[in-house]
């Protein structure tokens, strides 16, 4: 959807003008009820450089989803967890190894919405879609999530510690992990 035909939305429940970008590139202006359609559109013009930034942005984002046909994309699903299963368990181990960092368990999912995750047990959940990424941008979703092992939240001293495992690339390497979406 372009940027000129967005989705208005008038919803009883937001209490400000917002603009999403959707992963499809989809744009919704979303506004409260006591704002006229005029101003919502009129604040629309007034981020259409942004917009067209965003949307240009997340339209150059690499998916890690499987394209195709339903049949193709479970062919190649049931491949990446082949692969997951191979790749995925001997490099956290060794990651942990590495970092002195402990974990309880490891599960491997198809996750379309997080790359990992890290239960309040230590217990780590990756995505299989993680084989589609460059080996060093999987170590540091590992490492990201390792690090939720310590501190279980985005906290600074999780960053540094984030940072200090990546040799102090922690905000390029997350740059480029954002040049790839699940969708």
């Amino acid at each position: 959807m372009s940027v000129s035909e967005p989705t208005l939305v008038c919803s009883p429940r937001a209490r400000r003008i917002t603009l999403t970008v959707r992963p499809s590139g989809e744009v919704r202006l979303t506004y409260p009820r006591f704002v006229s359609r005029e101003r919502a559109l009129a604040f629309l013009e007034e981020k259409r450089s942004w917009v067209e930034r965003t949307v240009a942005r997340v339209k150059a984002r690499k998916s890690a989803y499987p394209q195709g046909s339903e049949e193709e994309q479970r062919a190649e699903i049931e491949r990446l967890r082949r692969l997951a299963k191979e790749d995925l368990p001997p490099r956290v181990e060794r990651l942990a190894h590495q970092s002195g960092l402990r974990y309880t368990k490891l599960t491997i999912r198809a996750a379309r919405t997080k790359w990992g995750s890290c239960s309040s047990q230590n217990s780590l959940s990756l995505s299989l879609f993680l084989m589609q990424l460059p080996e060093h941008l999987r170590d540091f979703v590992i490492l990201h999530e390792l690090c939720h092992t310590v501190h279980h939240n985005h906290s600074p001293r999780f960053h540094a510690l984030l940072d200090r495992l990546v040799g102090g690339r922690e905000k390029e390497l997350n740059r480029e992990l954002r040049g790839f979406t699940l969708r």
